[in-house]
């Protein structure tokens, strides 16, 4: 298996796990991000509004560290929750080597299915691309994700 694999093996084991969102003893970035992006789908459900409000402030535990959950609209890439970047459009962002990573991210989005990508891209308050990591889903009309440092 190779580490990636074994990661996303991780990730699932501890999600599978009663009463727990996190592998036992463990709590590392990308465990948290898959959580995180889990109980904002939940919100997006619950309560639109009152979820992008959270996620943009990062509230609602819906901000820890580098973590924090943003949503675009699914058709317009328009940004609707972000604590960084609301009202820029998720089509047009890409990384130091030219990946359109947002584009990627809206026209691959399924409903109730989990996906990962890979870019470079510069930790909050930082101006070094560092590589990584987001979770994203689609759910009604959003294209929600997490991502994290690995």
């Amino acid at each position: 298996m190779t580490r990636k694999q074994l990661m996303l093996a991780a990730v699932a084991v501890g999600l599978a796990l009663p009463g727990s969102g996190a592998l036992a003893g463990s709590k590392s970035e990308a465990v948290q991000a898959r959580a995180m992006l889990q109980r904002a789908v939940k919100a997006v459900k619950k309560n639109e509004h009152a979820a992008l409000l959270a996620f943009t402030k990062r509230q609602d535990g819906f901000g820890e560290g580098d973590l924090y959950t943003f949503c675009a609209r699914a058709r317009s890439g328009w940004v609707v929750a972000h604590p960084f970047r609301l009202g820029d459009n998720l089509a047009e962002q890409s990384d130091v080597n030219g990946k359109l990573f947002g584009k990627e991210m809206l026209n691959t989005a399924e409903t109730g299915v989990v996906k990962d990508i890979h870019y470079m891209w510069p930790r909050p308050g930082q101006r070094t691309p560092v590589q990584k990591d987001t979770f994203y889903t689609k759910v009604d009309d959003l294209v929600c994700g997490v991502g994290y440092y690995p």
